[in-house]
């Protein structure tokens, strides 16, 4: 984006496209949605688009930011001892809100977690959990913030693609407990 930050025309203008590529992603899939519809929808010329974003996929990933956040937030939604039976409230309601975007969400997040959305989660989820854990002083900091980002980037593709079977619910469930293995496993 090569607009100034902090203008709120520009903002304006960037949330103008990002509704208008979710509503299009409601309607076809990302492979269909051409940049002459989504600036129609948005309203705005086909030059603006560009002076905002370099392609459609540079535009879907900023779309879905939003989703990383909320997942980033999610994981670390607790405080005190993390009881494995209940994953926070946050978690669940995470993985119950992917449906209405859940195809645009697969375009973006390969099996594996790889893929530009995946590659944005895992940095994010990686820094978030390094920080908090260099923070307490946990061990192998770097190591266990890699884990838990992989980890969680890779179940959640897997699941958004109908590799790892189960409900919302279920996988939160489960990933959660995962994710509280790896901050106990011993590595010494």
């Amino acid at each position: 984006m090569t607009d100034k930050q902090g203008d709120p025309r520009a903002a304006r203008t960037r949330a103008r496209l990002r509704r208008a590529l979710l509503d299009e992603c409601a309607e076809h899939p990302l492979a269909e949605v051409s940049i002459a519809a989504l600036v129609r929808r948005a309203g705005v010329g086909r030059a603006t688009f560009y002076l905002h974003y370099g392609d459609l996929e540079a535009l879907a990933v900023d779309a879905c930011a939003d989703v990383v956040r909320e997942a980033v937030d999610a994981l670390h939604a607790w405080r005190g001892t993390p009881d494995p039976a209940s994953p926070p409230p946050a978690l669940l309601d995470f993985f119950a809100g992917l449906t209405p975007h859940a195809a645009l969400y697969r375009a973006l997040l390969r099996p594996g977690g790889g893929g530009p959305l995946g590659l944005v989660l895992h940095q994010d989820l990686r820094a978030r959990s390094l920080a908090e854990r260099s923070l307490v002083g946990a061990p192998e900091p770097a190591l266990i913030a890699s884990a838990v980002a992989a980890t969680f980037a890779g179940v959640l593709a897997d699941w958004l693609h109908g590799l790892v079977e189960g409900t919302s619910d279920d996988v939160a469930h489960r990933i959660w407990r995962l994710l509280i293995q790896l901050h106990r496993t011993p590595l010494s």
